[in-house]
């Protein structure tokens, strides 16, 4: 008996110091993909440009904020974006354009930037590419920049569905 083994599609959410705005994109991602019975086909985690945080969990204001919507993000502990990412994910998503700068200075091929992309990108109705980082702002903040992550990952995940659903 042999079983026919995929690996699964990975993604890599990444914003600065991966404790507000990458732990949430990855959170509800995730939450995407097991609704749809998906969740062995696509496997998201997230990281920092920064190491200030590695090792800590969220924010409390981005655990507050998704536990208000029904997430949890307990689980998430903050590391730091590195050269490994690169080979072992197929998407690579930056939350702002500051991100997607370094990302592009890290790659070492053509082919580590053909991997990269903004999520607002994803979202045909943003009013802008950059999910502002809510760390100086209070509550309400955080709730609209997850309001943002929700609907640019909602649409991620229909676009890259198709292709990581099984075909039987």
């Amino acid at each position: 008996m042999s079983a026919n083994v995929t690996e699964p599609f990975r993604v890599v959410f990444v914003c600065t110091g991966n404790i507000c705005r990458s732990p949430m994109a990855d959170v509800v991602f995730r939450w995407f993909a097991e609704q749809a019975g998906l969740s062995d086909r696509v496997v998201s985690t997230s990281a920092g440009t920064g190491e200030w945080h590695v090792g800590e969990q969220a924010d409390h204001r981005t655990l507050d904020a998704l536990e208000r919507k029904g997430y949890d993000g307990s689980k998430h502990r903050a590391r730091q974006f590195t050269r490994e990412d690169f080979e072992r994910n197929d998407l690579i998503v930056a939350l702002d354009r500051s991100h997607e700068r370094i990302l592009h200075e890290w790659a070492l091929s053509e082919g580590d930037t053909d991997k990269l992309a903004l999520l607002m990108s994803f979202e045909a109705d943003a009013h802008t590419l950059d999910v502002p980082d809510p760390y100086y702002g209070g509550p309400p903040m955080f709730d609209d920049v997850l309001t943002m992550i929700e609907g640019a990952s909602r649409a991620l995940f229909r676009q890259l569905e198709p292709a990581i659903r099984p075909v039987h």
